[in-house]
């Protein structure tokens, strides 16, 4: 079943003069076809500029088409009869969780959007309770954000879009002002969250490593859908993928390297247990 679907999606940004006629318009999205899957991990990549951020506040109806639709749980965004059914059904986590966390203690901060809801206070307890459980953070509960390190925070702005019991949770660049220790626990939990939650999950990202383990990969460039497939298959389109200013994962670039150097090793290698695993089979044969 599709949890969001956008047939035709166009979205401008059109700037006005003083008096309110536009003087110039930037196609920041085109005439998009994309259909997700309930219960899909789902990467989104790009170059600045590329859409990705666009397409992702389209999930929250944070923006609206210019042109086309998109559903979410099959309701049109665009409808505000559906506003509040589609912001408890889609999550948001962005970049900054500085942003985000409103509240001196990280569990009042994690009930304010169920609390918000008219959520009875034994359910808001409940929900607050599995919230930071399900993010390793019950231990914090009683702490302010502001002793916490940046992935922590993030993570507790993740529990605070959990509390709201959402199907599906949009990440758009949420490890970009996060360290690689940050990045690392967020995306764990992004992962976790979706193995054993079962919440569709998209990852907006510029992180080429953390698209590594998603069921599908997507790439926007120019406002189009230029790749659309598993990270196998996306990875393999080196030169594609160059082309489009984009790198490759790490270990991707080590393996290629050393295959440069004339070591037989498939492609794409994309994990550091494949390489690993690869290079100890070509030295059991010698």
């Amino acid at each position: 079943m599709d949890i969001i679907k956008a047939s035709g999606l166009t979205h401008d940004y059109i700037t006005y003069d003083e008096d309110e006629r536009p003087i110039s318009v930037r196609h920041a999205l085109e005439n998009v076809d994309l259909a997700i899957e309930e219960g899909q991990f789902v990467a989104i990549l790009g170059h600045n500029g590329s859409g990705k951020s666009t397409f992702a506040k389209h999930i929250n109806a944070l923006l609206l088409p210019t042109a086309g639709t998109v559903t979410v749980g099959g309701m049109d965004i665009a409808d505000e009869a559906n506003l509040w059914d589609i912001r408890q059904l889609a999550g948001m986590v962005f970049q900054n969780p500085d942003n985000q966390i409103i509240a001196t203690v990280v569990e009042e901060d994690v009930a304010f959007g169920p609390e918000n809801m008219g959520v009875p206070t034994k359910e808001l307890e409940k929900r607050v309770a599995e919230a930071l459980a399900a993010v390793g953070m019950t231990a914090f509960a009683k702490e302010s954000p502001n002793k916490l390190s940046g992935g922590q925070k993030q993570r507790i702005a993740i529990a605070g879009a959990l509390a709201m019991r959402p199907r599906c949770i949009v990440f758009d660049e949420s490890t970009a002002m996060l360290d690689p220790s940050g990045r690392k626990e967020v995306v764990a939990t992004m992962h976790r969250l979706n193995r054993e939650e079962g919440i569709t999950v998209l990852l907006i990202t510029h992180y080429m490593d953390e698209a590594v383990g998603a069921d599908r990969v997507i790439v926007l460039d120019g406002g189009h859908i230029a790749m659309d497939g598993t990270p196998k298959q996306v990875f393999a389109r080196t030169e594609e993928l160059l082309n489009l200013g984009m790198q490759l994962p790490k270990v991707t670039q080590l393996a290629n390297a050393l295959t440069a150097e004339g070591l037989p090793l498939p492609a794409p290698i994309l994990t550091e247990e494949e390489l690993i695993e690869e290079l100890c089979r070509l030295r059991s044969k010698i």
